[in-house]
């Protein structure tokens, strides 16, 4: 497929309001990182992850092309942060799950639209789900918590919630959305917490309030979409 032929096709399916919106938002990040004096690697991070999030919720699978060069930036901001559980979750699990996203979203692509079909969990499931989610969750805070972590509760429950929202996302469910919601408006809480404390990284913390905005919005539209 040509290059050209790509783009195209990553670009069906597009709301005017859905484009002017993510370009107002890349806008924002930019003149608010620049008069701020915010790091370079935040703004990429942040980008990134806010294209990674938009191109995933219109079920592209180039998003995960934006979602690898997030994740290598976020490591680096979780590293300088002494983040562990997120520098631990993101090298050793996502990077990896998002490669394997790529071959997983390929399999079930719709060829009419280029866009995945989307899943749902089934009720055994989700119970399985919330039990795991919560048992490794506590044993993570203890563990972060021996090693000196920051903010040890709020940084198990990001990781583990996140290792449950990566399995949904790459198993295309829905419910990765309320997953990335309580991921998401807990990570704000966190970086929100550094910012305070003079950490220059106010890219990241606009990305990570944008992201809860976009899980709600892309439940809202999943859901409709499978009610159809």
């Amino acid at each position: 497929m040509k290059i050209t032929e790509f783009i195209k096709n990553e670009l069906k399916g597009w709301k005017r309001a859905e484009t002017v919106g993510l370009f107002c938002v890349i806008v924002f990040i930019l003149v608010s990182s620049f008069l701020l004096k915010d790091k370079p690697v935040a703004v990429v991070s942040a980008i990134c992850g806010i294209l990674y999030t938009i191109i995933a919720g219109k079920g592209k699978i180039s998003c995960y092309f934006f979602g690898l060069c997030g994740s290598g930036c976020y490591s680096l901001l979780a590293f300088n942060n002494a983040i562990w559980g997120n520098l631990i979750l993101y090298l050793f699990y996502y990077i990896p799950m998002q490669l394997l996203g790529i071959f997983k979203w390929k399999k079930h692509l719709n060829t009419d639209t280029q866009e995945i079909y989307k899943t749902k969990l089934e009720p055994h499931e989700k119970k399985v789900l919330i039990f795991f989610c919560i048992l490794f969750t506590v044993i993570a805070a203890f563990i972060l918590n021996y090693f000196n972590d920051k903010n040890p509760i709020i940084d198990a429950i990001t990781a583990v919630f996140s290792i449950a929202g990566m399995y949904l996302t790459v198993k295309r469910a829905i419910e990765q959305w309320i997953v990335w919601m309580i991921v998401n408006g807990l990570s704000f809480i966190m970086w929100l917490d550094l910012v305070c404390k003079g950490e220059r990284a106010y890219a990241t913390l606009i990305m990570w309030s944008v992201y809860f905005i976009l899980a709600v919005y892309f439940y809202t539209e999943w859901k409709k979409e499978m009610d159809c």
